[in-house]
């Protein structure tokens, strides 16, 4: 169990990343691509893909390098594979990572025992040398590029309805409601937070606040960093749309669905597999909100969607036939006698 002690402080700054962190959705992906991986089934498609598009491009070594520093199955590891400046993006977190200071080198590959895990270059690194620092940055570059850039419209949009709900708790509750929102996982009981976690761990705030980062990869549990002179940061897995499932039945082409709806509309009813207010759905699409509101008018009147007032707001959803034209999983047809 992690307990996170919060002062008055720290309620007023507790933040929720405004997209996914590039670093730790590549190191979380790749726990669910290693030998030793999670096979969980959410994954499945996305990790076969993934599996063969490393192999194409010649990144198996790449992925290993990363996953040996961070194995699937660690209860630590290295905590400057996820610097705080990727919430600039990719290009920040790899330059913080080229920064990773000699002595912070050492303490943390010693703390995760890497010399155990991986041959000379883990020496290298434990020894507080920066030059494979090089290499790592590249191999995360590299990985990222090959296996999540290509999806990364999908891990926004998952991660963007994650953050929607809990601003709609926000407004219904404040810091207190949008806490209690994240349960099972995480449990309020002020001033506490309870973390379900590997280890018995305690982190006081002291004033700094708290970060929470929605993870389209993180898988069960949220992440913590372990040294807690860090900025907080608590990485904590979203819930995933049925476009992630493995599909039981072949889904509609989406160059089939743009001709039959339209491109605008069509992109409307994929994202609608994970409900959205019509300014989430505007953010997500780039479109007005009132284009928005328009396509989803359409949808609702051909009963693809519907749409239902939750306290101030009011959230679009796909209903079955919405799901069954977008995902193929179509009920049996029953005829009259």
């Amino acid at each position: 169990m992690l307990r996170i002690h919060f002062e008055e402080r720290d309620i007023a700054r507790v933040q929720i990343a405004a997209e996914p962190d590039p670093l730790w959705e590549t190191v979380l992906a790749l726990h669910h691509v290693a030998p030793t991986g999670r096979g969980v089934p959410v994954y499945g498609a996305w990790r076969a893909r993934a599996r063969r598009e490393l192999d194409a491009r010649g990144l198996t070594r790449a992925a290993r390098l990363i996953s040996a520093l961070a194995p699937a199955d660690a209860r630590y590891f290295p905590d400057f594979l996820t610097p705080d400046a990727a919430r600039d993006g990719l290009a920040a977190g790899l330059a913080a990572l080229r920064d990773t200071s000699p002595v912070r080198l050492t303490a943390e590959c010693a703390r995760a025992a890497l010399p155990d895990r991986l041959p000379r270059w883990s020496a290298t690194l434990a020894a507080g040398s920066r030059e494979p620092l090089d290499e790592l940055a590249r191999a995360f570059q590299e990985v990222h590029r090959a296996v999540i850039a290509p999806d990364w419209t999908e891990a926004a949009v998952t991660v963007d309805s994650d953050r929607g709900a809990r601003a709609r708790a926000f407004c219904r509750g404040g810091v207190d409601g949008m806490l209690n929102s994240l349960r099972p996982a995480l449990r309020w009981e002020p001033p506490w937070l309870y973390v379900d976690y590997p280890q018995d761990r305690e982190l006081r705030l002291g004033g700094r606040g708290l970060r929470l980062i929605p993870s389209h990869f993180c898988w069960r549990r949220p992440i913590a960093l372990a040294d807690p002179a860090l900025p907080p940061v608590l990485v904590y897995p979203v819930e995933h749309s049925t476009a992630w499932a493995p599909a039981t039945t072949r889904s509609c082409h989406p160059q089939a669905l743009s001709t039959l709806l339209g491109r605008t509309r069509a992109r409307i009813l994929a994202a609608l597999d994970a409900p959205a207010t019509t300014g989430e759905l505007a953010r997500r699409l780039r479109v007005s909100a009132p284009s928005a509101s328009e396509h989803v008018s359409a949808l609702r009147e051909a009963n693809l969607a519907r749409s239902r007032r939750d306290g101030g707001s009011v959230i679009h959803a796909l209903t079955p036939l919405g799901t069954a034209l977008l995902h193929g999983e179509l009920a049996p047809v029953r005829l009259p006698h």
